[in-house]
């Protein structure tokens, strides 16, 4: 989509930090950080929202928590914890619709989160 900031980055017309990459994911460091660790996991491919995740959809879905795995890993968040965060809709805090997850740490994280 033309319009979309995460759909422009991965294209690369957008810079980004990335910190992982592979045929259907990218991710990389939020520009506005609420974490000392704060990266975005995108599919490449452009999906609203996840009530918009499809059957054919289900592959996808489980790449996207196993890189949140590899890169808490790679960012040495395993060992003390994080937190793997989707938002939803406009109530939810979903800014941009295009899927996405923030994987947060390098802190202690409290509960609720908002």
């Amino acid at each position: 989509m033309d319009n979309c900031i995460f759909c422009q980055i991965v294209e690369g017309k957008i810079p980004s930090e990335k910190v992982y990459e592979d045929e259907d994911l990218l991710a990389f460091r939020d520009i506005n950080p609420v974490a000392p660790v704060h990266v975005l996991i995108i599919p490449k491919k452009h999906i609203s929202s996840l009530l918009e995740l499809t059957e054919e959809d289900q592959p996808l879905a489980g790449k996207i928590l196993h890189a949140a795995q590899k890169i808490a890993r790679q960012l040495g968040l395993a060992e003390k914890g994080f937190r793997v965060v989707n938002n939803v809709g406009e109530e939810g805090g979903q800014t941009v619709f295009h899927i996405h997850f923030h994987l947060l740490g390098g802190r202690q994280l409290t509960w609720p989160p908002g």
